[in-house]
């Protein structure tokens, strides 16, 4: 602006201003909080409308069409068809696009009802906690795709609780998620094939590098994803240290068996719990026997700066559970792939 705009613009707010002030009760200009509540809801009723009719003809060229109320931002506001058309506004959207985005960034991370209260408070607009549901039901999420060459990934699993009949206890169902190191993450539900096929249209490196924590299930699905040939199947670090924590006894002996480890010797490993009875170690056992062929030099994997952990998709499992088992949440098993797009688009950033 000029600073003659400027000046002509400070004018008419002032006049603006005047007009709303004269139209606040005295009752709700004796503290901030209240002037600032007043003051939007008579800017969000009164003014931004207005202005926002201005652009919409403004900028489209045109009052054709049936005229539509929408509500936004700006308060609920007023736009043609034809308006609408030209401004790539979606046919028979009562939000807005940027609302929508303010509403879909609150349930990611919370319940609908509290989420109905948030976006009042935040916006000065009102949006059911049904209108909000229904809006994630029909949103069209964007694919997720990966911006650069993948070299390591790791796939772990959830739990979501699903709706049961009244009464009827709630049943757990099992969801997965790949986490594309560094990138951005993705979540499925009984949908283990459509997990394999999204991981193999991204861009693989020659040679990636799969993380796991040795579950049947989990290393099913890595064996499927990349080339057989130039794969790393890589049994997960920290959930091994995990599993090896389980068998108690000495000390000095289960950090002997980790530095073993460490180094990828299972022999030397094995041979610590020669002659040791109980289920842990026989467990465990069994355990590194099995996985034997995902048991690198983990020492050696660190200083050539292959990825030895999936930590990061741990913390995107446990982020998504944030959301997926916030308390009393109860999912129809239709609705969960939905939501599992949600909370993943805000994880990764993708509802901005």
């Amino acid at each position: 602006m000029t600073p003659t705009e400027i000046q002509e613009l400070n004018e008419h707010l002032r006049a603006v201003a005047a007009i709303l002030f004269r139209n606040t009760p005295e009752e709700k200009r004796q503290d901030f909080e209240s002037i600032e509540r007043t003051l939007r809801e008579q800017i969000l009723t009164q003014v931004t409308p207005a202005i926002g009719s201005f652009f919409f003809e403004a900028a489209t060229g045109t009052t054709a069409g049936r005229v539509r109320k929408v509500i936004s931002c700006l308060g609920k506001v007023e736009i043609t068809e034809r308006q609408a058309e030209k401004l790539e506004l979606k046919k028979n959207s009562r939000l807005s696009p940027l609302l929508e985005k303010c509403c879909l960034r609150l349930v990611a991370n919370e319940s609908f009802e509290n989420a109905e209260k948030d976006i009042e408070i935040m916006t000065g607009m009102k949006v059911s906690h049904s209108s909000q549901q229904r809006l994630v039901q029909r949103y069209e999420f964007a694919e997720t795709e990966a911006k650069e060459t993948v070299d390591s990934l790791s796939i772990d699993g959830g739990k979501v609780s699903l709706r049961t009949d009244l009464g009827e206890q709630s049943e757990w169902r099992d969801y997965q998620a790949i986490m594309l190191h560094g990138q951005v993450g993705a979540g499925f539900f009984q949908a283990n094939q459509e997990l394999i096929d999204w991981a193999n249209s991204q861009p693989l490196a020659e040679v990636i590098t799969c993380l796991g924590d040795g579950h049947d299930g989990i290393g099913n699905i890595l064996a499927k994803i990349g080339k057989s040939e130039s794969k790393r199947e890589v049994l997960d670090w920290y959930h091994l240290k995990e599993n090896l924590s389980k068998i108690g006894g000495s000390n000095a002996r289960i950090k002997q068996v980790e530095n073993y480890l460490w180094s990828g010797k299972i022999e030397l490993a094995l041979a610590k719990f020669e002659g040791l009875e109980g289920k842990e170690v026989k467990n465990l056992s069994a355990y590194l026997n099995k996985h034997r062929q995902r048991i690198p030099n983990y020492k050696l994997y660190q200083e050539l700066g292959i990825c030895i952990g999936s930590g990061g998709v741990e913390s995107t499992i446990k982020r998504i559970g944030l959301r997926m088992k916030i308390s009393g949440a109860q999912w129809k098993a239709e609705n969960v792939p939905q939501y599992l797009k949600l909370r993943c688009a805000y994880l990764n950033q993708k509802i901005a």
